[in-house]
């Protein structure tokens, strides 16, 4: 197998205009590899804006932060196909002409409860684009990275989990992120593809909209608008800042101990929610936060293990919540300053 490295290494991300996908952009440019994004741009994203569907609360904070993500990429030379990856001949096409040594795949509905409400489109834009990516890949990359879910997990059973323990997903987003694990593999063993897992948790961070927590909490709080917490707000989550992320990918693709191998790339040690929101007090103290009913559908979680990350592939994670989320409230008073 050829030496892992990053520099001039051609690496396409799929669905690279999200959240992960234009962070890992910027980050991967500064290390000088030649970075390409596909995107159609219609989920969680620009285009997806002003569709009837679509149920922002504050759209224009948040069409804001999606031009802001546009403007980096352009800002940064890095070429856009606005393709949607769910169509086999088009993606085709222009992998075809990219001709990639890399594809990190990041295509997906992003949001555990989008997927309950609509799992058609789900599906459609989680296993139907990595079918597609995969078809293209076999025989013709170097290492396919795809990112999947702590929510594979379920229910944890116990207080830290490891990636051999068992997956019993919980949802249609967890087993749609389980299912692509299962079928990536399987490329793997027929096709001999080189790939590696990712599992990441309670991701959050700067040009976010995907209505993960804590930018649901930010938001609502920029906004004088009071929070809904599902439980009693001692429920634990390993959250985890965007900058640890990124540098847990970097080292994936550094390293040829990636290989076939499934990873939590995590902060490595949960928090309750209660502690985000004591954070988050510090900058609003007059938030008014409601309890309800928790959703039976969201599984009960805690700290997911990154020891086998540490051991094969070098990572650390440097971002704890105090850290990395009061860093993301003062990011988020400053745009909405300018606003």
């Amino acid at each position: 197998m050829k030496k892992h490295f990053i520099k001039n290494k051609k690496i396409v991300i799929i669905g690279g205009a999200g959240f992960i996908g234009h962070n890992l952009s910027l980050e991967l440019k500064k290390l000088r590899a030649n970075i390409t994004v596909i995107d159609n741009l219609k989920v969680n994203n620009l285009y997806s804006l002003n569709h009837k569907s679509s149920k922002f609360p504050f759209p224009k904070l948040t069409k804001k932060i999606v031009i802001e993500r546009l403007r980096l990429l352009k800002k940064n030379k890095i070429k856009i196909y606005k393709t949607d990856a769910r169509d086999h001949k088009k993606l085709h096409l222009v992998l075809n002409k990219i001709k990639p040594n890399v594809i990190i795949h990041l295509a997906a509905v992003s949001h555990a409860n989008k997927s309950n409400i609509d799992p058609h489109t789900s599906f459609d834009n989680s296993l139907r684009t990595l079918e597609n990516s995969l078809d293209y890949a076999k025989n013709k990359i170097e290492h396919f990275v795809f990112l999947s879910s702590s929510m594979v997990y379920g229910d944890f059973k116990k207080k830290i989990v490891l990636e051999k323990d068992i997956c019993s997903p919980k949802g249609i987003y967890a087993g749609l992120k389980f299912s692509a694990e299962q079928i990536i593999k399987s490329y793997g063993q027929i096709f001999n593809l080189p790939y590696t897992i990712i599992r990441p948790s309670a991701l959050y961070g700067e040009r976010c909209i995907s209505r993960r927590v804590g930018q649901i909490f930010i938001e609502n709080a920029i906004n004088d608008v009071s929070l809904t917490v599902g439980g009693d707000g001692n429920e634990k989550l390993d959250f985890t800042y965007i900058k640890d992320l990124i540098q847990g990918i970097i080292c994936v693709l550094k390293s040829k101990k990636s290989i076939q191998e499934t990873f939590n790339l995590t902060y490595g040690n949960s928090r309750s929610i209660n502690t985000m929101l004591a954070l988050l007090k510090r900058e609003f103290p007059n938030i008014k936060v409601n309890y309800v009913k928790r959703d039976k559908f969201m599984p009960v979680r805690g700290t997911l293990s990154n020891s086998k990350a540490k051991k094969l592939l070098n990572y650390s994670s440097r971002w704890n919540l105090e850290k990395g989320y009061i860093r993301y409230i003062k990011w988020y008073k400053k745009i909405f300053a300018a606003s």
